[in-house]
Order: C-alpha cells, then sequence, then structure tokens
C-alpha cells in the first residue's frame, strides 16, 4: 500500500477544471442561442411541420448554418462543461478529439483553398449561381443574397448577367415576369438613404446597353469583389483565424492535461 505522501501528490488542478468548465459554458450557451434561432427560423417556414419541405429548395438555406454550427457548439460544450465538472475522462477526451478533428478540417481547408484556387473559385461561381437560381424560394436565401450584393457591391456571381439563371430576371421572349431582364435591388447604385427602399429599381436595367448600365447597378460580380475585399484585409482575416486556431489548440491541451490528471488521481486510487 502506497503512503498518503505519495498519494496526495496526485490532485487534480481546480485552476484547469474551471477554467475548462468557464471557456465552455459560454461556448454552450452561444450554441443554444444559435440552435434556437435555427429551430425558431424553421419553426416559422413550417420546416418542423413538414420536413420534407427542406428538400424543395435548390439552393442553400442559410437557417441550415445556424442549426448545423449551433448543434455542433452545444454538443461540444456541453461534452466540455459536464466533462469538467464531473471529471468525466471519456467526455473530455470526445471534446478534445472532436476538436481537434474540427481544427484539421479547417486547416486542410485552408491549405486546399491556396493549393487550388482556381477550383475553388469555380466552386464558388457554381454555388452562388445555384442560389440564384433559388432566389425566390425562400426569404433568408434571398435575405441573404440581397445582403452579399448590397456589402460588396457587386451583382451576380461575376455579372450582372448572372440573373438570365433566374426565372423572374432572365431576358427570354417568353418570360411573362415584370422583373424580366432586371436584378435585384441589392444590385442597384443609387440606393436612397431613406428607410423606404425601392425594390424596383432594378427593373429593366439589362435591356439597356452595357455602359449605360453602370447608372444604374453594380456591373462587376460578387466573386471577384470578394476576392479584392480579402486582398484588403487579409491581415485582419489571418488574425480571426490565427487566433480561433489557437484558442482551438489551447482548448485540446488544457483538455488533455486535466485528463492526464484525472487519470494519474484514478490509477493512485487503485494502489491505496
Amino acid at each position: 500500500m502506497l503512503s498518503r505522501e505519495h498519494y496526495t501528490e496526485y490532485e487534480v488542478s481546480c485552476c484547469i477544471k474551471y477554467l475548462i468548465f468557464g471557456f465552455n459554458i459560454i461556448f454552450w450557451l452561444l450554441g443554444v442561442a444559435i440552435l434556437g434561432i435555427g429551430l425558431w427560423a424553421w419553426s416559422e417556414k413550417g420546416v418542423l411541420s413538414n420536413i420534407s419541405s427542406i428538400t424543395d429548395l435548390g439552393g442553400l438555406d442559410p437557417v441550415w448554418l445556424f442549426v448545423m454550427v449551433g448543434g455542433i457548439m452545444f454538443i461540444l460544450g456541453f461534452a466540455g462543461c459536464i466533462g469538467a465538472l464531473r471529471e468525466n475522462t471519456i467526455l473530455l477526451k470526445f471534446f478534445s478529439v472532436f476538436l481537434g478533428i474540427i481544427f484539421f478540417l479547417e486547416l486542410t481547408v485552408g491549405v486546399l483553398a491556396f493549393v487550388f484556387k482556381d477550383w475553388i473559385r469555380d466552386q464558388v461561381q457554381f454555388f452562388i449561381n445555384n442560389n440564384i437560381r433559388a432566389y425566390r424560394d425562400d426569404i433568408d436565401l434571398q435575405n441573404l443574397i440581397d445582403f452579399t450584393q448590397d456589402y460588396w457591391h457587386c451583382c451576380g456571381a461575376f455579372k450582372a448577367d448572372d440573373w438570365n439563371l433566374n426565372v423572374y430576371f432572365n431576358c427570354t421572349e417568353t418570360n411573362p415576369s415584370r422583373e424580366k431582364c432586371g436584378v435585384p435591388f441589392s444590385c442597384c447604385t443609387n440606393k436612397s438613404a431613406v428607410d423606404v427602399i425601392n425594390r424596383q429599381c432594378g427593373y429593366d436595367v439589362r435591356a439597356k446597353e452595357e455602359m449605360d448600365q453602370i447608372h444604374y447597378i453594380n456591373v462587376s460580380g460578387c466573386v471577384p469583389e470578394f476576392e479584392k475585399w480579402l486582398q484588403n484585409n487579409l491581415t485582419i482575416v489571418a488574425g480571426i483565424f490565427i487566433g480561433v486556431a489557437l484558442l482551438q489548440i489551447f482548448g485540446i491541451c488544457l483538455a488533455q492535461k486535466l485528463v492526464k490528471e484525472i487519470e494519474a488521481v484514478q490509477a493512485s486510487c487503485l494502489f491505496t
């Protein structure tokens, strides 16, 4: 039997334990809030009462992002909180391994995005065009596209004529829509400063000559405008990614340290 002095050498650090708990309780509460927003948005659209409606969209439903991100944050935060508070090594290992997988995926995406820039560019164009087709199918998707075009002062993926992909805005002779040969109001350059937005400012604008269009709408696409924005804010974007990566590494190291301390205490108890 080991002496009491030897046993007391092994103890769980309260500092590490409650540091992990405090970090994860904030993480968990944010996850609950984001997940709640996503589920509320789904209920407002009737998705919760008709799950099959999820597959109706041709583009991305932005609510998916809230549900997915909120769900992951909720699970990780819960595992980290309970694992630290109850000194449960299984939950702590789950937390650190899952966080490590997320970190590895983020690193892989970053490397692939740098190596295969042209392929990523094509995929982004394909993604935006798919969502242009489904622009009128979902109000959340519509708001997301309008925000993107308004924020980056762009229109379409690479040009305003990308809106020909949408059944309401295309310029075909058989199109009966009043929005024929137009663009959404978020493409317009002459937005008023007042609260009332002129949502008809893009009507018939693509029926004009290309040189005349620049007086009414942003003719540059969102992909090149985003690339330009990324280059101008590269330091800030890199700083954010590095900061998130360091937080993830810090969380993994703390969890592993706590697991080793708990296992050391458990092992010492077997010899007492």
